[in-house]
């Protein structure tokens, strides 16, 4: 039998060969990544059909407040909260791995040393040797381990962005209640002042008979009511100032947040964009995206574990004889080897076939629980617009029965300066006015608070920049 000589175009040829078979191992058994299809509506359903464009930049919505405190708030929120900064840091330390996510799969070298014994006792050995492996990242394995760090970093990115879109949406509604609570506890302290002056009222008429032992307990009661519901916002002050402290990473409240201060006003506002721009900042998506990626990268290496592992490897070692039962032994020697390492499980009664399939169960359930995230989504939006616009419809009543109270008072003030109608009778409408504007002061806070849930359910936009230098 005559062997023929490998000629230079045989030895090209084989190397194509080799790289054409390689490369296609490399790549075959990538799981498939799923393609993400949101299904948002067209259009908001419970978007209000005309509104004043006021234009709100949606990357700074609480702007629309006008109130540079709250601006100046956050954006020391965003700079201090613990919770951010800890979001921050899990950030880096997901990029630092996802930086070496393909040393696996490079060439590595170590050392190692050990003391061996020969079988029949005669001799002891220093051994010290030096070894090269290279596997080989075949049947999909690159590809799957990218996935997987790209995976894992946009679940923390997103981690990052639901800190950040929770810090504005909290430090905002806080600094809201907190304000409404002040305005709250100026008009029920009028509403106190009104009780006690009829009270005192009362007791002039009861000591001229003209009051009854029971309408002077009717005013006490009304009275102590009145002091009662003083410590409702008393307590909202100190739960809210306590709170913002704790967002902005201090452990006190700053005295000037305490000062007496006008309630939050929301003006007219525009929503311009379809729910499939909006949601793509919306980070409960993004990290269900990101758990997509991530389950395809663990189905490409359970897949990749099916086949072999194919390495390149080489050692050198040394022996030094330490000890010898003999007169004449040999000091020492060294060896050089290289060669391929194929690494075949022929036998583990089905456990790697099972995992690929569950992980493609589990690649499965990250598409659907996308799907859901998407579908949340939408409706904790829609829920937000309806509950905003019917909460625009309340605060309008409200104001409009405030217009007609107040209407009702200058009506009796003129009566009473006629002489027509009694300064008690006057305290009456009084109180009344003030439980108006309480009304208004609730309603307008809760219309507040709703829009800062509208924006918080729409992912909070895009917040500053700035926020972000850390992360890179």
């Amino acid at each position: 039998m005559t062997i023929k000589p490998f000629s230079r175009l045989d030895s090209g040829q084989s190397l194509c060969a080799l790289s054409l078979v390689l490369i296609l191992l490399t790549g075959c058994s990538v799981a498939p990544l799923p393609q993400l299809k949101p299904p948002t509506p067209d259009a908001w359903r419970n978007a209000p059909p005309s509104v004043l464009p006021l234009h709100p930049e949606l990357n700074k919505w609480w702007q629309a407040f006008g109130d540079p405190e709250l601006d100046a708030l956050i954006e020391r929120a965003l700079q201090n909260n613990l919770d951010v900064a800890q979001a921050v840091e899990r950030l880096r330390a997901t990029r630092l791995l996802s930086q070496h996510a393909q040393d696996p799969y490079l060439p590595s070298l170590g050392i190692r040393t050990k003391d061996a014994v020969s079988p029949d006792t005669s001799t002891s050995y220093f051994l010290i040797g030096f070894d090269a492996q290279w596997e080989l990242p075949l049947f999909g394995a690159k590809q799957s381990a990218d996935r997987l760090a790209l995976g894992n970093e946009e679940r923390m990115k997103a981690d990052l962005r639901l800190a950040q879109v929770s810090l504005v949406a909290e430090v905002s509604r806080r600094w809201i209640e907190l304000r409404s609570a002040q305005q709250m506890e100026s008009f029920l302290g009028d509403i106190q002042e009104a009780q006690h002056e009829k009270l005192r009222l009362l007791l002039v008429r009861e000591r001229l008979k003209l009051a009854a032992p029971s309408e002077i307990a009717g005013a006490q009661a009304e009275l102590a009511q009145a002091q009662m519901a003083l410590t409702e916002p008393r307590q909202a002050i100190n739960s809210n100032a306590q709170q913002l402290a704790v967002l902005l990473g201090q452990n006190a409240p700053d005295p000037r947040w305490l000062r007496p201060r006008p309630q939050l006003k929301l003006g007219q506002w525009q929503l311009n964009s379809v729910p499939a721009d909006l949601l793509r900042t919306r980070p409960e998506i993004a990290g269900a995206e990101a758990e997509v990626i991530r389950a395809a990268g663990d189905l490409g290496m359970s897949r990749a574990d099916i086949y072999p592992h194919i390495s390149l490897g080489s050692s050198l070692q040394w022996s030094l004889n330490i000890a010898s039962n003999r007169k004449h032994a040999r000091s020492g020697d060294s060896i050089f080897s290289y060669g391929p390492g194929i690494s075949i499980p022929l036998f583990d009664w089905g456990q790697r076939l099972a995992n690929a399939e569950a992980k493609n169960h589990q690649l499965q359930a990250a598409v659907l629980a996308y799907r859901q995230a998407v579908l949340q989504g939408v409706a904790e939006a829609e829920t937000a617009l309806g509950d905003l616009e019917q909460l625009r419809l309340r605060e309008q009543s409200s104001l409009e029965a405030c217009a007609a109270a107040q209407t009702r008072l200058d009506a009796l003030q003129q009566r009473a300066r006629l002489g027509l109608l009694s300064q008690l009778e006057l305290e009456n409408v009084q109180i009344e006015k003030h439980r108006a504007l309480l009304q208004v002061a609730r309603a307008s806070a809760d219309r507040n608070i709703a829009y800062v849930a509208l924006y918080k359910a729409l992912g909070g936009a895009p917040l500053p920049t700035e926020t972000m230098k850390e992360t890179h």
